[in-house]
């Protein structure tokens, strides 16, 4: 499992296009709002949910497998117990991370997505770790520039 600063920072660095699996179209879902913030930072975002036919703009699929284009990272807003298919399916894919946001935190499909030789992240969201690690903390008000516990003096 990548959990260091470093292995993160390398992760959101090499993974440009990003399936996000259960994306909502609602704009006060937490999977909108992160991938919303990554698309207005650079990234492609290809939305994966079966309900419906667009979502940000992009064309939304209903599986990763139906997705026509190479994707980098599986970000994944789904209950734990959904983890395991959507691993495999990371897998198949050629993906080279499965990242299971903030609450999801399945250990079987994160053996599958390391066994598979992909980066694994859980119980993270990428928003929040892209913000920390490359300054977007402005997103939430703040924009110290500085990743730090300590206030200035």
């Amino acid at each position: 499992m990548a959990d260091t600063i470093i292995e993160l920072r390398r992760i959101l660095k090499d993974c440009r296009t990003i399936a996000v699996v259960g994306l909502s179209s609602e704009w006060h879902r937490p999977s909108y709002f992160a991938a919303k913030y990554m698309q207005e930072h650079g990234y492609r975002i290809v939305p994966v949910n079966p309900r419906y036919a667009e979502v940000l703009g992009e064309t939304c699929y209903p599986s990763l497998e139906a997705i026509p284009c190479p994707v980098d990272m599986v970000d994944v807003f789904r209950k734990p117990g959904d983890m395991v298919p959507i691993a495999r399916s990371a897998v198949v894919i050629g993906a080279k991370c499965l990242w299971q946001q903030l609450g999801v935190r399945n250990l079987e499909a994160d053996r599958i997505a390391c066994d598979a030789g992909l980066d694994s992240v859980m119980d993270r969201c990428v928003k929040i770790e892209h913000a920390r690690l490359f300054g977007g903390l402005n997103w939430a008000g703040v924009n110290t520039r500085v990743i730090s516990a300590r206030r200035p003096v």
